[in-house]
């Protein structure tokens, strides 16, 4: 079993998701109090495509993310840097174009897609920075972002009380229905390590991005960013 630090080295990050890839989907389930749902509603919502668009799911892991996508008509493509994920999610979905991909270095040409998304995939980029300049380069003038990611409880009781979940309860937890249990360690650790809603709002501005809103999800345990390219005009949304 492996578990990345907060180096996050991503030969170590890769090896760490692959290790959980099986049971990946259940743990999140039960980790998050079911939470998880709606917060993939939320970014389906936020995302707005529509069929004929083309969306990169990045870290789309086992392909959750993507299925809704794809089941409203939308051309979705799900990728990833762990293969034991691809692997699982091909396994699931035989017909998605599950696809190894670094979001550091995309393969993919400029301007591919109308939509970049990334759920719970930035915090664990050794250069997020990097990252977020590549989902510029991949996105069409006018294209959208969409970033969900953990953040800042917006109420101190509600911080108290998730810090205590987050470094306690979330590990003994993990032990019982991960297949990795010490990667959730990681997973702890990295989302205390995480900048809050407008520290994460100003990466993605000083990426070049433009229009950039967030949303916060569950008392702002979780956060939506959305933001645009420039270029191709002004959409309102």
């Amino acid at each position: 079993m492996s578990r990345a630090s907060l180096e996050k080295d991503p030969r170590d990050v890769a090896a760490m998701f692959d290790d959980v890839a099986r049971r990946y989907d259940v743990t999140n389930d039960v980790l998050s109090l079911g939470q998880d749902r709606l917060w993939r509603r939320a970014v389906l919502a936020a995302c707005a495509a529509e069929p004929g668009e083309r969306v990169l799911d990045i870290a789309a892991g086992t392909g959750t993310s993507s299925e809704p996508f794809a089941d409203s008509g939308v051309d979705v493509v799900p990728a990833d840097f762990s293969l034991g994920m691809l692997r699982e999610g091909r396994r699931r979905r035989t017909d998605l174009g599950f696809t190894a991909a670094d979001a550091m270095r995309l393969p993919f040409a400029d301007g591919s897609f109308d939509v970049v998304t990334m759920s719970f995939g930035l915090r664990n980029v050794a250069d997020p920075a990097a990252a977020l300049r590549e989902f510029l380069r991949v996105t069409r003038p006018g294209g959208r972002l969409v970033v969900c990611e953990f953040s800042s409880p917006t109420l101190a009781p509600l911080r108290t009380v998730y810090s205590r979940y987050l470094m306690g309860s979330l590990p003994r937890v993990a032990r019982r229905v991960s297949s990795n249990p010490d990667s959730y360690v990681y997973l702890a650790e990295s989302i205390r390590a995480w900048p809050d809603q407008r520290g994460l709002a100003e990466q993605v501005a000083d990426a070049g991005w433009t229009g950039v809103q967030w949303r916060n999800l569950s008392g702002g345990i979780v956060a939506l960013h959305r933001a645009r390219r420039p270029g191709g005009g002004t959409v309102e949304g």
